[in-house]
């Protein structure tokens, strides 16, 4: 098949799938997400076709290079619905129900790196749910088509240098005057921020609680007094540009607002859950290609005259990595069965976000002391899943955070 052919089989396997369901969507006598059905499969296959011959013969040059061309890997992607697959059909989405957008960031793990998944993951799941949810009918027409279509690249703007996972600590302003809002302050940890097209931004909108003073809003990024200050150089997704930005009295039209003012950190929160699953789900196979290539190379190379993997230690270790994982994906799963019933499943993608950030530094530990001097070498893929696969304790809420959530729903963390 060929790779154009497959673009158009893949949003023709949406129009299929979507006609497969009958009633509401979150049906309570729907059949609960496994995960692993043939219409899954189907649209992972199709996904896959496209990695191999259009991401991962390039990934290397592109990790040298520390970017990867996100205009023209997102058009492939967006040709072939791959960006829009739990997005509504009026707006150029396949209109499936989450599992299938989670099925999606599980095979994009066959990319050789963590970058471009990543910069994948914010484009088609983190930038966007709040403005598919709640952004005007022009708003969608304006930024999320072209979205998802792959015409524009999208940033996430919430995190600042003394905001990360605290997100009702930033101080970025957008003070509205008459028709606009003007903005002021910036931004720190933004991927794709070099590239991107424009910025769904967080930002104070008023001087009230720092949980109901916050909106969300759609900010083009060639506006005048929008500063890329610098493309960060991170320890690992080296493919992925990250950049800081600066706002000076930035306008935009207050018409950009997504929902109602005031409501951004509650919408930053639900999108929050979309984007905790989606790191889950991409983090699954490159954990799984660790084990099975450390299998491999443990079992050829020999030390003391017999292969390092007939050591007890070894493969019993390789073995409870494995079940690890098989965990991971059993809690993943049942949380996204959750959400596509209409649950809130805060603690659950809390709990999948916390293990799969310990997991993933213990997999990686584990397996590089099993490749020995290759494993200090940027020839093996281990050694570049290290030190990309470190950024998921981190990125989208810390494990710290993530420990503090799940007390809450526990109802054990101290109060104030």
């Amino acid at each position: 098949m060929a790779l154009r052919d497959g673009g158009r089989w893949a949003r023709r396997l949406g129009w299929a799938l979507r006609g497969r369901t009958s009633g509401p969507r979150y049906a309570g006598d729907a059949p609960r997400f496994a995960g692993d059905t043939p219409q899954h499969r189907d649209l992972r296959e199709a996904l896959r076709k496209i990695i191999d011959k259009e991401i991962n013969p390039f990934v290397d040059k592109w990790e040298e290079e520390g970017q990867f061309p996100a205009h023209k890997v997102f058009k492939i992607l967006g040709q072939a619905g791959f960006l829009g697959v739990d997005k509504p059909t009026e707006y150029g989405g396949m209109g499936l129900d989450f599992s299938y957008n989670i099925a999606v960031a599980e095979e994009l793990g066959n990319i050789r790196c963590g970058g471009i998944p990543m910069a994948i993951g914010v484009q088609a799941g983190m930038a966007t749910p709040a403005l598919t949810r709640f952004g005007s009918d022009e708003l969608k027409k304006q930024f999320l088509v072209p979205t998802i279509a792959g015409d524009f690249v999208a940033c996430l703007g919430i995190s600042e240098t003394g905001a990360g996972s605290d997100v009702a600590n930033i101080k970025t302003t957008a003070v509205r005057k008459g028709n606009e809002y003007v903005i002021n302050g910036g931004k720190m940890w933004i991927t794709s921020g070099s590239q991107a097209d424009w910025m769904c931004l967080l930002a104070n909108t008023s001087e009230g609680p720092p949980h109901q003073n916050k909106s969300l809003i759609c900010l083009p990024m060639n506006l005048p007094g929008i500063h890329v200050a610098k493309k960060i150089d991170k320890l690992g997704m080296r493919s992925s540009d990250t950049a800081q930005i600066f706002f000076e009295d930035v306008r935009v039209p207050c018409k950009n607002l997504i929902g109602e003012e005031g409501n951004g950190f509650t919408y930053q929160m639900l999108q929050f859950q979309e984007e905790r699953l989606w790191g889950v789900a991409s983090a699954l196979i490159p954990l799984e290609t660790i084990i099975q290539e450390t299998i491999d190379y443990t079992r050829q190379r020999k030390v003391f005259g017999r292969p390092v993997l007939h050591n007890q230690t070894v493969h019993f270790r390789l073995a409870e990595l494995a079940a690890e994982v098989e965990l991971l994906r059993s809690l993943l799963h049942r949380a996204v069965a959750l959400y596509v019933e209409g649950n809130d499943v805060t603690k659950f993608a809390s709990m999948a976000k916390l293990k799969a950030g310990r997991l993933t530094r213990e997999v990686t530990d584990s397996c590089l002391q099993f490749w020995g001097g290759m494993g200090f070498t940027n020839e093996v893929l281990v050694s570049r899943l290290y030190r990309d696969l470190r950024l998921v304790s981190i990125g989208g809420g810390s494990d710290e955070t993530m420990l503090s959530i799940i007390c809450k729903y526990m109802d054990i963390l101290p109060r104030k």
